[in-house]
């Protein structure tokens, strides 16, 4: 049975992350998989990459042992079969927490060697979803298409083969009244989400489902 790992980077429980990221984990799950879901922003204190080189020395090489609560997860991520990691976009990137957990999951197999730049054997499928207040027409070359570009790049480099989906102009509040937002059309949003996030969860699960059929 396939074991994958979901994490939720988003610090906002029962919300657009976190519902796309339990889709793609029940969509895993309907193809075999064993899924552990993980909120990362319900872990104890964690760190980004500390520069402490540890994962470059023979005793611990392409393995982050920085002794923190992103430790074991790391460790969970090393032995899985497959990666869901849904993230926010915050001011045209990842949420902070995530930037953290990319740094410690990418810098660790990152050998700084020209024949053998990427010291990971074990390679893993990766779906990654990113959620947006923005609407996906941002998602340009010359426009956040450019920042998903990098996160995809490394991540087929040192994690495995990913595959991203974008979900824009999400609803970001129940109630719009209480905040002085010109930019928005408070009862578009309501419309838009009502109407088309089902599909976007239908398509999370569905593409989960296919990344990591047998």
């Amino acid at each position: 049975m396939k074991q994958i790992i979901a994490i939720n980077c988003s610090p906002r429980s029962g919300w657009n992350t976190d519902i796309l990221v339990r889709e793609a984990a029940r969509g895993a799950e309907s193809v075999g998989a064993q899924v552990t879901v993980i909120d990362l922003y319900k872990l104890d204190k964690f760190n980004g990459c500390m520069s402490c080189f540890a994962c470059k020395t023979e005793m611990n090489y392409g393995k982050c042992v920085y002794p923190d609560a992103l430790a074991p997860v790391l460790e969970q991520i090393r032995q899985a079969d497959g990666l869901i990691l849904g993230a926010p976009n915050y001011l045209g990137d990842v949420s902070a927490g995530c930037r953290a957990l990319y740094e410690r999951l990418i810098f660790q197999s990152l050998t700084y060697r020209k024949e053998l730049p990427c010291c990971n054997e074990h390679k893993i499928p990766v779906l990654f979803i990113m959620t947006s207040n923005a609407p996906e027409e941002y998602y340009t070359p010359d426009g956040y298409g450019a920042m998903i570009k990098r996160y995809e790049n490394n991540f087929n480099t040192f994690v495995g083969p990913c595959k991203t989906m974008i979900c824009g102009n999400t609803l970001q509040v129940h109630d719009y009244s209480r905040y002085n937002w010109t930019m928005f059309d408070p009862e578009a949003k309501k419309a838009r989400h009502e109407a088309i996030f089902p599909q976007e969860k239908e398509k999370a699960f569905q593409l989960s489902a296919e990344i990591f059929k047998d």
